[in-house]
């Protein structure tokens, strides 16, 4: 037999039960679930992830009118059963210890310690299972002086650099800092307690052995800040804020053209020199201003002036096909509407379009993750809260319709 025959998901077998919330343990816990891995949500008797209230917009029931449950909540929960558990009570608490001893990998984002006080921290869990890979994602890490804060992606953007980076120069309109448009930080820590679970997985693999990871926001947004980190502590040279123009290249950013604007990138000699030659100004590569590209950073006012210039008299689309065709790097500034009509998105099926019986139609942005032997396969739409409890309790423990019932009657789950 075949290990295509076998496993037709990479993940398939593992087991993850995921007690996070808002943004990025649900992000984790979506890519392990896209990976073929069992992921069993555990939420808040009645109001679920506080994601799921975090609006407007909110999505649109079947019946084809919004109610109060937000759009936000269905980007990162796809793939995922839920189930309601208050593990404040012991009994509660004891539920999530049985399920624990039947899964490979916890996830949670609780402030650090707190599950500790229910008996619930990695110490005593071990012990139950001591296969188990427990990653825990905070605002601040495990340990150190912030350790006990509560961190937001916001705070975390701000706190970590990046809006130092982002944002209009002093001195120009709009001037300031300015967070990412997107949840940057949240995104960033759930790909790397993804990335630490698989190399967990791996790990127990060869030895057996679980173990704990401690992934922070603000530990993984200082490691994606990448240039900028470097040029301090490797130059002493701040980077600072450059609005859409690139720190170490030019011309590297917005241009307008007759009908709006195209984002331009050139990155080294070479592309400059085609976009000269694209743009009838082969000229420039005998300009000592423009020649090498600390040059054109060093004038990249003067350079953006007559790249301006130079692009007069075309639409964006005349200019991507034209500069596209002579291998310059371009295209439009898309809003979701474009993306929802742009070919490239359509042909590489980008959009997930699931239907759920209470929220309808959800659609997401599929994963970036093509495998050419385990595919990722969309089974589940985000769940309505506690939508699985019945079955997961049923399936993992046994439990009879008649306990179930019991449990449900104390507001165990």
């Amino acid at each position: 037999m075949t290990m295509n025959s076998i496993s037709a998901e990479a993940l398939s077998g593992i087991r993850v039960l995921d007690m996070t919330r808002v943004i990025a343990g649900p992000y984790a816990g979506q890519i392990l679930a896209d990976l073929g891995a069992e992921v069993i949500k555990v939420e808040r008797q009645g109001e679920g992830d506080d994601i799921r209230r975090i609006g407007p917009p909110w999505i649109t029931s079947t019946e084809g009118q919004p109610h109060q449950e937000s759009t936000y909540s269905q980007a990162a929960n796809r793939n995922k059963r839920s189930i309601t558990v208050d593990f404040a009570q012991p009994e509660g608490a004891e539920l999530i210890r049985q399920l624990v001893a039947n899964c490979d990998v916890l996830l949670e984002n609780y402030r650090t310690g707190t599950l500790a006080k229910y008996g619930l921290g990695y110490d005593d869990l071990r012990k139950i299972n001591p296969r188990l890979i427990c990653c825990s994602i905070t605002g601040f890490g495990q340990t150190g002086p912030y350790a006990n804060r509560s961190g937001y992606d916001y705070l975390i953007q701000a706190m970590a650099g990046v809006m130092s980076v982002t944002g209009h120069r002093d001195g120009e309109p709009g001037e300031g800092p300015l967070r990412v448009g997107i949840p940057v930080a949240d995104i960033c820590a759930g790909l790397y307690a993804a990335i630490g679970v698989l190399g967990a997985l791996n790990h127990r693999n060869n030895t057996g052995e679980g173990q704990h990871i401690d992934v922070s926001l603000f530990d993984a947004q200082a490691a994606t800040l990448l240039n900028t980190f470097s040029a301090w502590f490797n130059a002493g040279k701040e980077l600072g804020r450059t609005g859409n123009d690139h720190p170490s290249a030019s011309p590297y950013g917005v241009y307008p053209v007759d009908d709006g604007f195209i984002l331009v990138a050139t990155f080294n000699d070479r592309e400059f020199a085609r976009l000269a030659k694209a743009v009838g100004r082969e000229d420039w590569l005998d300009d000592p201003r423009f020649a090498k590209n600390g040059a054109r950073v060093a004038n990249r006012q003067a350079l953006s002036q007559q790249l301006s210039a130079a692009l007069e008299g075309r639409s964006k689309a005349e200019w991507i096909e034209h500069l596209n065709a002579n291998t310059v790097s371009c295209g439009p500034i898309n809003d979701m509407q474009d993306l929802e009509q742009d070919p490239h998105v359509i042909e590489r099926e980008m959009i997930v379009v699931q239907e759920h019986p209470v929220n309808g139609t959800v659609r997401s942005a599929a994963s970036p993750m093509r495998f050419s032997a385990t595919p990722v396969r969309y089974k589940h739409a985000p769940p309505a809260v506690g939508e699985h409890t019945d079955a997961v309790l049923g399936e993992w423990l046994g439990f009879s319709t008649e306990r179930i019932a019991e449990l449900r009657q104390r507001n165990v789950i």
